[in-house]
């Protein structure tokens, strides 16, 4: 059986830097229940999820130390993730 590559292998497209970080990106706050992006910062290794849910929506659950977790469903399954703030967009309301 072939040896897995690693979670990065394949993101070169994926985890390309758009711009620069501010440090305003690392101290975002965000309520529980508000909705998120998840948009994975590459410079950011702490914190980071699997690129496999880059882009995907998901809710702020709560809070532990300096990440959020996150709740999004993938494939029929609901799943947690404990994120770190630069890696989470907000998404405005449509209303």
């Amino acid at each position: 059986m072939k040896g897995s590559k690693g979670k990065m292998h394949g993101t070169r497209r994926k985890l390309k830097k758009d711009g620069d970080v501010s440090p305003n990106d690392f101290l975002k706050e965000f309520e529980n229940g508000e909705k998120v992006q998840i948009n994975i910062e590459p410079s950011s290794h702490g914190g980071m999820p699997h690129p496999r849910f880059q882009g995907q929506i998901a809710e702020v659950e709560g809070k532990k130390g300096a990440s959020y977790r996150v709740k999004l469903a993938e494939g029929g399954k609901k799943k947690i993730l404990n994120v770190n703030p630069e890696h989470l967009k907000r998404i405005e309301n449509e209303d």
